[in-house]
């Protein structure tokens, strides 16, 4: 764990373009963070979280013009919607 100064320093920093996210999550996030980075050759689980909301950004934006699109990701929600508990915290 960094030192409240380290702390301090990278906020410091970085105030007006990053905000620091920790956050508890199951070890199948966990394991699934990392898959993720290794299939798409990125840096670590934090790179693979900026990932997932920019293909979650990008899918909603194509849903707003195509159909099969905006059922697939409102099944994805659905399932985990009704799946929330595995993954919660």
């Amino acid at each position: 764990m960094a030192t409240a100064d380290a702390q301090r320093k990278w906020r410091d920093k970085h105030r007006f373009v990053k905000s620091q996210l920790n956050v508890m999550a199951r070890k199948i996030t966990h394991d699934g963070l990392k898959e993720i980075s290794e299939t798409f050759g990125l840096h670590g689980k934090a790179e693979a979280v900026a990932f997932c909301a920019y293909v979650v950004r990008a899918m909603k934006q194509k849903g707003d013009r195509d159909a099969a699109t905006y059922l697939y990701l409102d099944a994805l929600k659905a399932g985990f919607k009704r799946d929330r508990d595995i993954f919660s915290p």
